[in-house]
């Protein structure tokens, strides 16, 4: 077996495991993933804010918060897994596309 037969493999079982994400802290009443905190969680679990966070907070906006499709906060844990699922799939897709656009644009650079 190749060494990018393994790679795929490896990150086909990463992208199948990623709904525990959702229904581990779901099933031990865990909340969210540790790091994964927005401004109302900081601001509670601290007592504030700090002004550089709030203040870059928005300068970027997720393409699928909370790793699901907008207006699917609150759904079933099957669909927030298979949200999961996708969103796990579009990341990959992402920096696939990108690594292999530099690695194009690299290999132009050296011929």
């Amino acid at each position: 077996m190749t060494l990018n037969k393994k790679l795929w493999i490896g990150i086909g079982v990463l992208v199948i495991l990623s709904p525990l994400g959702v229904i581990l802290p779901d099933q031990f009443k865990a909340g969210t993933a540790w790091g994964e905190w927005g401004l109302d969680e900081i601001q509670m679990m601290t007592g504030y804010v700090p002004q550089g966070f709030s203040r870059l907070s928005e300068l970027w906006k997720a393409p699928l918060p909370d790793y699901a499709f907008q207006g699917w906060k609150g759904k079933d844990l099957f669909s927030m897994s298979f949200a999961y699922i996708i969103s796990a799939l579009a990341g990959i897709a992402t920096i696939t596309g990108v690594v292999l656009l530099i690695g194009k644009v690299l290999v132009k650079e050296h011929e």
